[in-house]
């Protein structure tokens, strides 16, 4: 995938409407996030317009084997490009990280998540959206989350904790069949609630919220020092 294919899938009625459905479940997860600094990394632009009102900052960062994402015309350009192992920020930087088209797609989804680990400030929270293994959309090609590699929701917790978060939620979406029919478009709603309510596992992507695990690194027992001995030369 790259930006380019899906910046024209979401503006496809298909995208348009899995848009809407991932963003009804994101504003649930976040509702407002006033004052904030928030980065969107992978293809997150068409959900940083949830926050961008009242945030005060928002960053679409796409890494750079993805390309330049487009910014919605008629605001200020907050988009850039980067390696994903290297992002352009300081340390502790950011309030909230949206990961989205951006874990799947990652060449090394354990150095990518260090990096967010780094830019993330200490009480932030981390978003993961990725395409869910058991559901349709994954094995879709004509859509982004039909590319790169997907989860299931258990290995997107041991990911993130061997990359030294905590997992706080737990959430999933588009529920609705990767489809071009606009009858069964109409339905989304309908086919969402009743996917949330009667096959929980064949949600189109899993979303997980994470806070950094600050001493997960610590040893839980003291560890004995060797004492060293020192012989004096003759």
């Amino acid at each position: 995938m790259d930006a380019h294919a899906a910046a024209e899938f979401y503006a496809t009625p298909t995208g348009a409407v899995a848009a809407h459905l991932l963003r009804r479940r994101l504003a649930a997860l976040w509702p407002r996030l006033d004052g904030q600094a928030i980065l969107g990394l992978g293809y997150a632009a068409p959900y940083l317009r949830l926050w961008r009102q009242h945030a005060a900052r928002t960053i679409a960062l796409t890494p750079a084997q993805i390309g330049a994402a487009r910014w919605p015309p008629g605001d200020a350009n907050l988009a850039c490009t980067a390696e994903e192992t290297a992002l352009p920020f300081a340390d502790l930087s950011f309030d909230r990280v949206l990961l989205v088209h951006g874990l799947e797609a990652a060449e090394s989804a354990r150095a990518l998540l260090r990096e967010v680990w780094r830019v993330l400030k200490d009480d932030g929270h981390l978003l993961v959206v990725a395409p869910n293994r058991t559901g349709l959309w994954a094995h879709l090609e004509a859509t982004p989350f039909g590319h790169g590699q997907p989860y299931s929701r258990g290995q997107i917790e041991r990911l993130l904790t061997a990359s030294l978060f905590r997992v706080e939620r737990r959430d999933s979406a588009l529920y609705m069949p990767p489809t071009r029919r606009r009858l069964l478009l109409r339905g989304a709603g309908m086919w969402e609630d009743a996917g949330r309510a009667l096959v929980p596992r064949l949600a189109g992507v899993t979303i997980a919220e994470a806070t950094k695990d600050l001493y997960a690194a610590v040893p839980t027992s003291p560890r004995k020092l060797r004492r060293l001995v020192f012989a004096e030369a003759r």
